[in-house]
């Protein structure tokens, strides 16, 4: 099966996670205990305002041509309208959502230039020097939560150096990566521990492996055997574990984004919980979703070029 072919069958196999996904968002608004629209409103709420919050979200139909409109609705990008912004959802997502986008792009990009030349060094050899001090390194990264290492970068390098600001986004597209830094750097210790530790020990068992040998008997050169036959194969199962890693930095970032003050999408989830406006936690469930199934899709694309076989 060529590459395209491949391709075309994972994107069908996205439907059926998109409808269920759909369908798993328009359950957990209805399974809110109480009227929805009185739980938006506040128990004060007035009886006119509760009638016209259920006739703009269409809580007066029956059950499936609410699901109906809602489908529609969510195909045509009428997400509804923010309870507390007065905005249209659609809109704030298109603002929040690109920032989130850049601060995951920088942090898995921070990742791997952390991860694969360590992963390198500590495989060489096996128990050394090296490999303790950077295992044990990582380790310690590993095990702290997101937010303290926040916290720390912010007091240390925002605080207390000034070398970084300590919060916002800027203006212009260098003052955006010059704000997220932190906020990247944040998100990448955890997660280039978890591809060291991966990547690791499968140039381990790549490198003892009998085509090495006999690339090595054939007189190629080092760098040759390192880049063509042991990092693409060693480089198979990290990518799988990175492409699964990126929803949890997208739930990272929703705790990054608080403790920098960050305008992104995360922020505005804990936000909309904090304010119960449910269209906008509704919009952003399904756009998020997209986005990882999206994420997840190019990960098989990459891993289907590092190994043909995937494709078959």
């Amino acid at each position: 099966m060529s590459l395209l072919s491949f391709v075309f069958r994972r994107v069908l196999q996205m439907i059926p996670t998109i409808i269920f996904i759909l369908v798993v968002t328009f359950v957990l608004v209805r399974l809110l205990p109480g009227d929805p629209a009185s739980t938006m409103l506040g128990e004060r709420a007035r009886a006119a305002d509760v009638a016209r919050i259920n006739d703009q979200l269409g809580l007066n139909r029956s059950i499936m041509v609410q699901f109906f409109y809602f489908v529609r609705n969510v195909v045509t990008g009428n997400l509804g309208t923010s309870i507390s912004l007065r905005v249209p959802v659609a809109g704030l997502i298109a603002d929040r959502l690109p920032v989130t986008m850049l601060l995951t792009l920088m942090a898995a990009l921070i990742a791997l230039v952390f991860a694969v030349p360590l992963a390198f060094l500590a495989a060489i050899k096996p128990r050394g020097t090296a490999d303790t001090v950077v295992r044990g390194a990582f380790q310690v990264g590993l095990s702290m939560p997101v937010f303290y290492v926040g916290l720390v970068l912010l007091i240390v390098f925002a605080a207390g150096l000034r070398w970084f600001p300590v919060g916002g986004y800027g203006d212009t597209f260098v003052q955006h990566l010059y704000h997220l830094f932190l906020p990247a750097v944040t998100l990448a210790l955890s997660l280039s521990a978890v591809l060291m530790r991966n990547l690791r020990a499968a140039i381990i068992g790549v490198i003892g492996a009998e085509y090495v040998d006999f690339a090595r008997a054939k007189g190629l050169k080092s760098r040759l055997i390192m880049t063509r036959h042991v990092l693409r194969n060693a480089l198979i199962s990290t990518v799988t574990l990175f492409g699964l890693q990126i929803g949890v930095l997208l739930s990272g970032a929703v705790i990054t984004e608080t403790v920098f003050a960050i305008p992104g999408a995360g922020r505005l989830m804990i936000d909309s919980i904090y304010g119960r406006d449910y269209p906008v936690i509704q919009g952003l469930t399904i756009a998020l979703a997209v986005v990882v199934s999206l994420i997840f899709l190019a990960t098989d694309i990459v891993q289907a070029w590092l190994d043909p076989r995937v494709a078959r």
